[in-house]
């Protein structure tokens, strides 16, 4: 048995700001939409992974969904336009990541990386 993919489902009445924080700030497109659920991805592929942890590194709080981008500045200034608080960061950890956090529009904690070389 192999575990194909893990999906993180969240609870909204709006589908509009799930559009914007993760269509138009993160860049991912619609791939499924039944009108009362949309699943947003990108092109690439991943190994589904899953993560548990007591603190979210760096003493900050565990964040709800971790994404890794290829330009974090990028994705930086789009949330600064749109007028979202970044809540951590950015920041380089020890650990090889230069990230931030903010909250999408649904009061998720997002941990938003990318991998320092």
């Amino acid at each position: 048995m192999t575990v194909k993919r893990i999906v993180a489902n969240i609870a909204t009445e709006d589908l509009g700001a799930a559009h914007a924080f993760y269509g138009e700030i993160l860049g991912l497109r619609i791939v499924m939409d039944h009108g009362w659920i949309q699943t947003f991805a990108d092109e690439g592929l991943a190994a589904p992974q899953i993560s548990f942890a007591t603190q979210g590194g760096s003493g900050t709080p565990v964040p709800d969904l971790s994404i890794e981008v290829d330009d974090l500045e990028e994705v930086r200034q789009r949330v600064v336009a749109h007028g979202l608080k970044i809540e951590y960061g950015p920041a380089s950890e020890p650990w090889g990541v230069r990230r931030f956090y903010v909250r999408d529009p649904f009061g998720r904690l997002v941990n938003i990386l990318w991998h320092e070389e």
